[in-house]
């Protein structure tokens, strides 16, 4: 009987992309031609591929590549994962090789500031545990896979409550032994020298040394060492070979004293030991750590309070009866009863009812709206002062909401160019310092002064301690993390961090005028009349003629008659002449209604409405004339109103120096006229929809960074080939789609708010940047003794200066440590300040 071939493999993949059966032959041929490959199957129905290979001559990656050069792709799916134990941006390079390498992984992104790492994989090829155990095997814990929808575990998680406890905890063992151990060293407790003995005193130092060293510091063996069993190394790895090195040289030294004491005098070594540096170097990292824990979790506060904001209960009303339900039990169409005082539980349609809804956590708008049938109500805000029964027509992980959480814990997991160059760095410089420390105890072995091993020793540490780049691999990600929540909280939704970073450098806003600077809803303005002519008689009779009409114009005039409580009459005759107006009659009386040219060629006489309608048009309104009779009766103008709000929202953008253009169909006249209201310069009239994308290109072959706003559909090329795309929340789905940020707020005001807080999220962050390298280049030379020649120029170190330094100027290995926790603990808190910022 045949054994089966452990290496031949038949998997099943998913394929996206494919439309016919040429489509099957094409990724059928083009698998079959992959060396290894026994046999290929694609099924169209379920757009799948069944592949037979031998495991042993070709790897899933080429089989992945395959399908691509085919023109396809594999279909894939997403996880999130919470990683445990980053420390630093090398961190972050070995977690994302790690997971790159298990085949079916096709994107892999790893981000420090909420310690999560984002995955595409191929179902079928990977698994989660696949995952889990790639990191794991790079020496880090998954501490589960996110869930946005378990609020009580990811408020925990985010807060860092249960790390703050555990760094805690090492904190006072490590702090408790550290000060017992300083205090020994300096024979401070003599009595328990001579009722033990001295010859025993170095042993008891030692015992209380080894539980702060491998018990508090075992974190730093964990993931350091762990780190380099896969060819790798991070933060972790130089203090656990900084701390390892000093009490490593303690324990040589006490042994040696007691057991070989000559040994130490004929080699010149001191018989010192330092297992109190060791321990104050673990002690003063877990308080910068503990400190950091700290702020890093206030980092996430916004998306904590958009999480603590949904509700946990509602009221529908079910056979007749309400009843109070978990929020989560809502279904669609359910009718749902929000009484005055309570939060909306999801979103919905107003069915009954009148009041005014606090929608400030959503917008950032502080004024209520208000809210009466066929009004959209949005889960989470506050109903102020009515009760409301509603559909409820989006629930779960749907609601408005949710979105926005979603969106916000994507963007803040989400890398910038500029943290991907910090990343890359910090996985070169870690070994590039341990290459650095060894040279630097070398020199000294070979020139420094006596005893030169205890010097050189303490070079080694030092240079290991201080050169730890945890400030470099949080100088983005928490300044990302504060800036996209107070986005959130002032209705700026930013979708990456990309568009973060490029947004703070544009320097050209164009603006959509339909919906962006009006209201995107034409009214009546004016109305004209000659002698003789009421105007509520002009208005009933046009109105009425156009009751029927579906025209956005003929809208307005109905809709400004029935607000001034104008009964209507019916229409008979009703005839549309395009490009002109209409024609029609209302209780037997024959009317024209509709522009110039359809007036003078029915040979209607209008005299100074003439005049009056030109100077309308200059203001950017629309003149209609009405006339019965070949008599007319006057004129209505129509426009599409600016919105009040747009003046300071554009006085803001160009307070900040930004070109204003402003984007319409129009023609030039109305055009003009409006952009002169508002003190718009640049106008781009007549501009068909399709070609607004055109105007976008062109504005950047000149040079320019362009952001976009817009809320049509219409709109949705020219936000996808903008530099930054902005679209108002009140748009249409596909516009917020398109768009890299979205605006909850319907007004110009939110453009300013979100370039403004990316420059001062951008500022931050170049700001923690500069710090981080300056630290590291100012420090790292003084750590490995680049003071000495200095003091010995100068007759020594001065006597204030001793305790830094020594005898001799080499830096205290346990203030390398000092400097190096607290170099964290200030990006953080620079980062924390953007939240004080006025944006």
């Amino acid at each position: 009987m045949a054994t089966a071939n452990k290496d031949i493999k038949k998997i099943s993949l998913p394929v996206e992309g494919m439309t016919c059966s040429a489509c099957v032959g094409h990724v059928e041929n083009a698998l079959n031609d992959v060396p290894g490959v026994i046999e290929s199957s694609v099924n169209l129905g379920t757009e799948k591929i069944a592949v037979e290979f031998n495991s042993a001559e070709v790897e899933f990656q080429v089989i992945q590549d395959a399908v691509s050069g085919a023109g396809y792709k594999l279909g894939t799916q997403s996880t999130s994962l919470n990683i445990g134990g980053m420390t630093c941006s090398a961190c972050v390079s070995h977690i994302e090789n790690a997971l790159r390498e298990v085949p079916g992984v096709a994107v892999a992104n790893v981000n420090l500031g909420v310690e999560r790492a984002t995955v595409e994989f191929v179902p079928g090829i990977a698994e989660l545990s696949d995952l889990q155990a790639a990191v794991e095997g790079a020496g880090y814990r998954v501490e589960g896979f996110h869930d946005s929808g378990d609020q009580e575990r990811e408020l925990d998680r985010l807060s860092k409550v249960k790390e703050i406890r555990e760094l805690r905890n090492r904190l006072i063992i490590a702090g408790s032994g550290a000060i017992i151990l300083f205090l020994g060293t300096f024979d401070v407790f003599p009595w328990v020298g001579t009722f033990m003995g001295q010859s025993y005193y170095p042993f008891l130092l030692w015992a209380l040394a080894t539980p702060v060293q491998f018990w508090a510091g075992s974190n730093f063996y964990s993931s350091g060492l762990g780190a380099l069993r896969y060819g790798t190394s991070n933060m972790h790895t130089l203090i656990a070979l900084g701390t390892t090195v000093a009490y490593g040289y303690s324990v040589a030294v006490v042994l040696l004293d007691a057991f070989s004491p000559g040994v130490l005098a004929d080699n010149g070594i001191e018989a010192k030991v330092y297992f109190d540096t060791a321990a104050i170097i673990v002690a003063l990292i877990l308080l910068g750590r503990f400190l950091e824990a700290g702020a890093r979790g206030r980092t996430s506060e916004a998306i904590r309070r958009l999480i603590g904001l949904q509700p946990t209960s509602a009221r529908v009303v079910r056979g007749g009866q309400e009843v109070d339900i978990p929020v989560d039990q809502v279904v669609i169409g359910d009718t749902v009863l929000a009484r005055p005082g309570e939060k909306i539980p999801v979103d919905g349609l107003v069915t009954d009812g009148y009041s005014a809804v606090d929608e400030s956590m959503l917008t950032g708008e502080s004024m209520p709206v208000e809210k009466v049938p066929g009004e959209r109500i949005f889960g989470a805000t506050i109903n102020t002062n009515g009760a409301l029964y509603f559909e409820a027509t989006q629930v779960g992980g749907e609601t408005v909401l949710a979105q926005i959480i979603r969106l916000v814990e994507d963007a803040q997991g989400s890398k910038a160019p500029i943290q991907r160059l910090a990343d890359q760095v910090a996985s070169y410089f870690v070994p590039a310092v341990i290459v650095a420390s060894l040279a630097a105890f070398g020199f000294w072995m070979l020139l420094g002064p006596a005893p030169v091993l205890t010097f050189a020793t303490l070079v080694l540490v030092s240079v290991l301690i201080i050169s730890c780049p945890c400030a470099l691999g949080l100088a983005t990600p928490t300044a990302i993390i504060v800036g996209t929540g107070m986005g959130a909280e002032k209705g700026v939704l930013i979708k990456q961090a990309q568009a973060l970073e490029i947004s703070h450098k544009v320097d050209t806003v164009v603006l959509d005028k339909t919906g962006t600077l009006t209201t995107g809803k034409p009214v009546v303005t004016d109305l004209v009349v000659p002698d003789g002519v009421a105007e509520l008689e002009l208005l009933f009779l046009a109105a009425s003629a156009e009751r029927g009409s579906e025209h956005p114009l003929g809208e307005a005039i109905v809709n400004e008659a029935q607000t001034r409580g104008l009964d209507l009459e019916p229409v008979t005759d009703f005839r549309a002449i395009p490009g002109r107006g209409i024609s029609a009659q209302v209780k037997g009386q024959p009317l024209l209604f509709g522009n110039q040219e359809l007036m003078e060629e029915s040979g209607v006489e209008l005299n100074d409405l003439v005049a009056q309608a030109s100077e309308l048009a200059a203001q950017g309104k629309t003149p209609m004339y009405l006339a019965s009779d070949n008599k007319a009766m006057g004129l209505i103008a129509v426009a599409d109103t600016v919105k009040p709000e747009a003046f300071s929202g554009l006085a803001r953008l160009r307070q900040m120096g930004l070109d204003v253009v402003m984007l319409t169909g129009d023609n030039v006249q109305t055009a003009h006229a409006i952009a002169g209201q508002l003190g718009v310069d640049q106008v781009e009239a007549e501009v068909l929809p399709q070609d607004k994308a055109v105007v976008i290109k062109r504005l950047q072959s000149e040079g320019r960074v362009v952001a976009m706003v817009g809320d049509g559909i219409n709109d949705a090329p020219a936000l996808a080939q903008a530099d930054v795309g902005l679209a108002m929340g009140s748009g249409t789905h596909v516009a917020m789609e398109s768009a890299d940020i979205t605006l909850m707020r319907n007004d110009i005001d939110g453009v300013a708010t979100a370039l403004d807080l990316s420059r001062q999220t951008i500022r931050t962050i170049k700001q923690n940047l500069f710090w981080a390298f300056f630290y590291n280049v100012m420090l790292i030379p003084v750590a490995a003794g680049g003071l000495y020649p200095v003091f010995q120029g100068v007759g020594g170190v001065p006597g204030g200066l001793e305790f830094f330094f020594g005898e001799h100027g080499f830096l205290n290995p346990a203030l390398a440590a000092l400097a190096m926790a607290f170099s964290s603990v200030t990006v953080v808190t620079n980062s924390l300040r953007l939240r004080r910022a006025k944006i």
